[in-house]
């Protein structure tokens, strides 16, 4: 008889612990609204994009991300479009966002995520954090030490290489490029490219042709998405003179990679140091 109560209570044990992680397991995750590309892209990163219920304009990464409805764009985002879905979570971009929008979204009554990352480093942290808020938190964990140690990896590489003078073209009309506060001058710092106009105090300054040609540019990167022509890029053709251009180091870059703050940022960091390699192997060469 104590055998058949010991019995009873054991499968009763079972079964409420069996049920109390089924509860924990099954915890629905959150519905959330990404207001960026590169937020919809960390959280397909991190096992979270089937939860991604509406996003932005040019959000096209990875595939599945372009079948997802678009609610708005950094101009304007549909509110009756969100209050209509009533997600559980919305991830903003705070500096590419409307941010009057996401006040009245606050208002009333929706729970708003900032997300801003401007190195690096900031992309593991955001992703660590999305892991947190969606669920997903192994998976987010494994994605940023793997971004940590790979980032790490190509620093060590390149650490020691010489210094090329490189120009950043970020538009041509007006001529810009780019200085310390910006997204692409870690790229410049980690390939070992000299930033004429780093220490500028904005972050993509605007600056005019006599200023380039004085700075003995070795070699000019350009980025250019997939879907935009190369001739919307500034004709350095037209000054021979300029070391980049007599010996035709023109550098290209996917615009969608490298400006896009991922995991594939890494991407384009690797392909820009490489061909920089290439250019101080031209260089080099040259002086022998």
């Amino acid at each position: 008889m104590k055998f058949y109560t010991y019995l009873g209570i054991s499968l009763l044990s079972v079964m409420f612990f069996g049920q109390a992680h089924a509860n924990v397991t099954d915890t629905p995750k959150p519905r959330i609204i990404a207001l960026a590309p590169h937020i919809v892209e960390m959280l397909f990163d991190i096992g979270a994009g089937a939860q991604i219920i509406a996003t932005t304009e040019h959000a096209d990464y990875p595939l599945a991300a372009k079948s997802i409805p678009k609610i708005g764009s950094s101009v304007r985002i549909q509110l009756e479009r969100v209050i209509e879905l009533q997600p559980d979570l919305i991830i903003a971009w705070q500096s590419g966002n409307p941010s009057d929008d996401l006040a009245r979204l606050q208002q009333l009554g929706f729970k708003v995520v900032y997300s801003q990352p401007d190195t690096f480093a900031d992309v593991a942290k955001e992703l660590r954090l999305f892991g947190e808020l969606t669920g997903h938190k192994v998976q987010a964990e494994r994605i940023a030490a793997q971004f940590l140690t790979d980032l790490a990896n190509i620093k060590q590489h390149y650490a020691d290489k010489p210094l090329i003078t490189g120009f950043y073209e970020v538009w041509s009309r007006p001529l810009t490029t780019v200085a310390n506060s910006s997204w692409p001058q870690q790229f410049l710092a980690l390939c070992r490219i000299e930033n004429p106009f780093q220490h500028v105090n904005t972050g993509y300054p605007q600056v005019n042709i006599e200023q380039v040609l004085q700075a003995n540019i070795q070699v000019v990167i350009q980025a250019f998405a997939k879907k935009q022509a190369n001739s919307n890029g500034y004709n350095w053709q037209q000054w021979p003179l300029l070391p980049a251009v007599k010996h035709q180091q023109l550098l290209m870059l996917d615009a969608d990679v490298v400006h896009r703050m991922t995991t594939r940022s890494l991407q384009a960091l690797q392909d820009l140091c490489q061909q920089a390699e290439q250019s101080r192997s031209y260089y080099q060469q040259l002086k022998d």
